[in-house]
């Protein structure tokens, strides 16, 4: 019998054949800009402000000239700009500066850059570079794994560090990407769909509540 672990990703994947990453980028320094802007925002928000944004500016050269009065005025609509422009401006520089103008293509320099944590690393180093490392653990990968048992933790990189243990690399990409989509689309925060939730049956969170 397949491991009931790998089971529950393959029956995700084939719910969500489509499931992918929602910010819309063409180059990692891109998807990078896009990630630091996601914080506490929606993909949608902020794909709608960085397709104005890019066809402008897409390089680190154009956001270390680019004066950071007009930079927080451009990603105003993703909230708590100031801090998000002062970590592009950072990390524009630091690019140019040590990493020969190119975003590095590994998660310890992608975490040296200002504002990018473990999970935005993640993220980058499989949409940028199509090398999963690890999982993004969002809101809505922390909810799902502990609502199976996968992992019982509350800190993200803990929980990061038992889905890793308990999935082979092949699966960590599919991971990623189908966890957010099932907790956007079924598995919500409240009032989630367990009745039409196709991985209910590995559910701790289903069968403590029926």
């Amino acid at each position: 019998m397949e491991n009931k672990n790998i089971e529950i990703i393959k029956i995700l994947k084939k719910e969500y054949p489509d499931a992918k990453c929602s910010l819309d980028f063409s180059t990692p320094f891109e998807i990078l800009v896009a990630v630091i802007l996601s914080a506490q925002c929606t993909d949608e928000r902020v794909n709608k402000v960085t397709s104005d944004i890019f066809k402008k500016y897409n390089t680190p050269e154009d956001f270390d000239k680019m004066d950071i009065e007009q930079l927080e005025s451009l990603i105003h609509p993703c909230g708590f700009y100031r801090n998000k422009a002062k970590n592009i401006k950072l990390c524009s520089k630091k690019i140019l500066c040590d990493f020969d103008g190119n975003v590095p293509d590994n998660i310890e320099d992608l975490m040296s850059l200002p504002g990018v944590g473990r999970k935005s690393a993640n993220v980058i180093m499989l949409e940028a570079f199509n090398s999963p490392c690890g999982v993004a653990v969002d809101t809505h990968a922390k909810r799902i794994s502990n609502r199976l048992g996968l992992s019982l933790k509350e800190e993200p990189e803990k929980i990061e560090q038992d889905l890793v243990k308990l999935f082979p690399k092949k699966y960590l990409r599919d991971i990623n990407h189908v966890f957010m989509w099932h907790g956007r689309n079924c598995c919500t925060a409240r009032s989630p769909k367990c009745n039409k939730c196709p991985i209910s049956a590995y559910c701790l969170f289903y069968k403590n509540n029926i």
